[in-house]
């Protein structure tokens, strides 16, 4: 129990500590001005001042000269090939390269920072679009509100995610990763499959599922030069609470399951103690990705007997892993890395939510 406690100690430290400190890092708690939509940052007082936003606050330092960094991956001269790694374009063909991403094309470790910052919120339009491709559609959050669209949060969801019975929820962690994420370092770094939530789509889509992909992380807006909190989204929590009250509970959803990577994990646990009937009748399986939640002593009786939870270790997959008494079952993801626990383990924790879905059926007749 004791290394249960320690092992789960760890990741949260590696998970919320790890923010702002290496260029690779799913952590880095910011999002560049240059993704805040079309905003008219002309009358800023301050036009020298870059701000870093987090779900829960703003950071600012001044800089001499803001660097303007490409809008798109062309233009940074680089595309995802065929096998859905990102690499650099030959200049002369515009065709992908064997060359990955090169982080330090200066000698400045502050620009290589910024633009690395400013490439992910590329990455993340790019997978709103994959999202889209797979014939999931942005949908608002709040869902009725007098305020304009572009300021409010959103999440996608596919046709039938409200009218199916059967449902799956897939909520990402912390940081800068947005809806259809689990990791930008992969995404950039390895490939779309390990980085997205594109073969959970693809893979629920096959198995009959209705789809809803959250974007916890989508807290704030700056207009013009002021941060401030999306109404509903102020945090992770609270996005999960309206994006449940506004779609989810009027829906035909009978049968839902979760799939929760890193703080998602913490999201889920704290909307289940606080939704504990609803969560207990319409949800049947969740399956966490090496989740950083802390269970409590009571409340949680339904999730402990529903869920599991992939955690990272160099063990086999599914071998058994120690964990304390009171919480989900945990067992190895199969990969060491954090990042890479919901693409490692999405064979194992599929079987398990039909396993689950199974016997749920079985119930009811």
């Amino acid at each position: 129990m004791a290394l249960a406690a320690c092992r789960r100690y760890l990741r949260l430290i590696l998970t919320i500590g790890n923010i702002n400190t290496t260029y690779d890092s799913e952590f880095s708690d910011f999002t560049v001005a240059t993704n805040i939509l079309s905003f008219d940052y002309s009358q800023s007082k301050a036009p020298i001042i870059n701000h870093y936003l987090s779900s829960t606050h703003s950071r600012t330092f001044a800089m001499a000269e803001i660097p303007v960094f490409p809008k798109n991956l062309k233009d940074y001269g680089y595309a995802f090939d065929d096998g859905g790694k990102l690499r650099k374009l030959d200049p002369k063909t515009m065709e992908p390269t064997n060359e990955g991403f090169d982080f330090n094309i200066s000698d400045d470790p502050q620009y290589n920072q910024k633009r690395y910052e400013a490439l992910g919120e590329v990455i993340n339009q790019y997978v709103y679009e994959l999202l889209e491709k797979e014939g999931l559609k942005r949908i608002p959050v709040p869902k009725e509100s007098n305020v304009p669209l572009e300021l409010r949060s959103f999440v996608f969801a596919c046709d039938k995610a409200f009218t199916s019975k059967k449902l799956l929820i897939l909520i990402h962690g912390s940081g800068v990763v947005r809806a259809g994420q689990w990791a930008r370092r992969l995404i950039i770094n390895d490939n779309l499959n390990s980085g997205t939530q594109i073969p959970y789509i693809r893979k629920a889509k096959q198995l009959g599922y209705g789809i809803i992909v959250l974007n916890t992380n989508d807290n704030r807006r700056v207009i013009k030069g002021i941060s401030k909190e999306i109404a509903g989204s102020e945090d992770p929590h609270r996005h999960m609470q309206t994006v449940w009250r506004d779609y989810i509970q009027s829906s035909h959803a009978e049968d839902i399951a979760i799939v929760a990577h890193s703080y998602g994990g913490v999201c889920t646990v704290k909307f289940a103690i606080e939704n504990s009937k609803e969560f207990k009748n319409r949800v049947f399986a969740v399956g966490f990705t090496d989740s950083v939640h802390d269970m409590p002593a009571i409340g949680c009786d339904h999730l402990i007997q529903v869920a599991r939870n992939w955690v990272a270790s160099e063990l086999p997959l599914d071998t058994t892993v120690d964990c304390a008494s009171d919480d989900v079952p945990c067992v190895s993801a199969g990969h060491p890395v954090h990042e890479m626990t919901s693409w490692s383990c999405i064979e194992s924790l599929f079987k398990f939510l039909e396993q689950r879905y199974c016997n749920r059926v079985k119930n009811k007749v």
